[in-house]
């Protein structure tokens, strides 16, 4: 029996410049990502982060974790209730992001309950 194909296939030699002008689009289009998605150091060492909402210096670390805790707890509440009304792709993901949600509400928590032994410990 005749294969119609060699036997291994041939490797296509295909490139996605397939016109002499095609690598001087695609590299205009690569620069002009450039230029909209990675700033430069110009622009980066002049960049001045918003002081809008900014945590009082005198906060003290268990307040902190303590709304960290309470944040991550809602953003668990929050994503787990849009995954009720998503489709499976999209749902997979959000209950996985609600599982990352998770994990860092038991690190915090974790660290709380450190905070408070210690405390006690010192109090003894």
């Amino acid at each position: 029996m005749i294969k119609p194909t060699p036997n291994p296939p041939e490797l296509d030699d295909t490139t996605p410049y397939e016109f002499p002008g095609s690598k001087r689009f695609h590299e205009a289009a690569e620069r002009a990502l450039d230029h909209y998605l990675k700033p430069n150091a110009l622009t980066l060492r002049f960049h001045k982060p918003s002081t809008m909402f900014q945590i009082a210096p005198d906060q003290d670390n268990e307040s902190l974790l303590a709304h960290a805790c309470e944040s991550l707890a809602s953003a668990s509440i929050m994503t787990s209730d849009i995954a009720a009304y998503v489709d499976n792709p999209q749902r997979h993901t959000i209950l996985a992001i609600q599982q990352i949600i998770m994990l860092a509400e038991l690190a915090v928590n974790r660290v709380l309950d450190n905070v408070e032994m210690a405390r006690s410990a010192s109090h003894n």
